[in-house]
């Protein structure tokens, strides 16, 4: 077991934490200049723990161990929503950083090395996955040029009196943009039977999901509706237009469908009244399972003297929906990773 030094990782995160620093969080989006400076700190943290930082294209940092032909890679990403926390996707950063320099100090001479990865734009903040699309080769030169996104996020480990989770698999999400259009008029002088009301419509379809998709979906599925606009946003002006944004998330493909078919015939049942509703697809993520052969190796590892482990899916989407598949042999090598190089996955 190699020993850690838990004082200089906690240093390193709130260090980290002081790139963006807001209230009691971060506010680190994407390619923004508190983004940059954190992550030359951190190729600089990188090259002081002796391994060998570089940035590409899309300001991906990625820590080599210098020698090594093969090498575990660890990591998450830097980059935050607005005003997000300041662990999420730092801690898996800083895990990485310290455990691949206690690794070097103790002279481990493990034939498999410790790679460092922060992966740039995971929240999407430009274009979902941006880093780690671009590390596994799944994005085109145009899709990189238009765009010129784990700590375990829940209480369910908790909850369930496990220290450790070995992630078997990764949510598939759909986020959409509903947009319904009705009339302005004076909300005093106008009779509620003659409104066109697009707020009131709006509102209904988001009871229907609060009301429904409990029974419609499964035991983890997950939902939120991060965001509910009226227009022209007058306490005296009955909304002429609304819009809401809609996301869901499972592991299981068929429940996803499910609920996508939900949601558009309540669409259509809206679009029979008064004030007819639109349905935007903002984002379509497939569920990804992990490797077997890796969730096979962690289940065997080191983790076996840990008895309270448990397997369990990921409802956080990350780097793993892209990288999560491979195991580095078998078919899988032959989409090694572009970005890795010289064969170390």
């Amino acid at each position: 077991m190699i020993p850690v030094n838990g004082d200089r990782l906690l240093s390193d995160l709130r260090q980290l934490a002081s790139f963006g620093r807001f209230k009691t969080g971060v506010d680190r989006v994407a390619l923004s200049p508190a983004d940059l400076e954190a992550r030359r700190w951190l190729m600089q943290r990188m090259q002081e723990a002796g391994l060998d930082p570089h940035m590409d294209e899309v300001a991906n940092v990625y820590g080599r161990h210098p020698g090594a032909k093969r090498a575990l890679l660890i990591g998450s990403h830097t980059d935050t929503v607005p005003r997000g926390g300041w662990l999420d996707g730092a801690l898996g950063v800083a895990y990485g950083l310290e455990i691949a320099r206690a690794a070097l100090e103790s002279g481990d001479s493990s034939p498999v090395g410790i790679d460092v990865v922060s992966f740039q734009d995971e929240e999407g903040t430009y274009l979902a996955f941006l880093g780690s699309r671009t590390f596994c080769n799944d994005l085109t030169a145009a899709e990189i040029d238009a765009a010129r996104s784990a700590i375990e996020q829940g209480p369910r480990l908790e909850q369930a009196g496990r220290r450790i989770g070995i992630v078997t698999g990764i949510v598939g999400i759909r986020r959409f943009r509903i947009r319904t259009r009705g009339q302005a008029d004076h909300a005093g002088t106008t009779p509620m039977v003659n409104r066109r009301d697009a707020g009131a419509a709006m509102l209904r379809l988001g009871s229907q999901v609060a009301r429904e998709f409990q029974a419609l979906g499964g035991k983890d599925t997950l939902w939120n509706i991060g965001s509910i606009i009226f227009r022209p946003g007058a306490p005296n002006v009955v909304p002429s237009e609304a819009e809401m944004v809609l996301e869901f998330r499972d592991t299981d493909p068929a429940i996803l469908d499910v609920l996508e078919r939900e949601v558009r015939n309540w669409i259509d049942q809206s679009n029979r009244g008064v004030c007819p509703t639109e349905l935007e697809m903002m984002a379509l993520i497939a569920p990804t399972p992990l490797a077997q052969k890796l969730a096979a190796i962690l289940a065997s590892s080191g983790l076996r003297g840990a008895r309270r482990r448990r397997r369990a899916d990921s409802r956080a989407a990350g780097a793993c929906i892209h990288v999560g598949a491979y195991d580095g042999s078998g078919s899988d090598r032959s989409r090694r990773p572009a970005s890795a190089g010289r064969g170390r996955v």
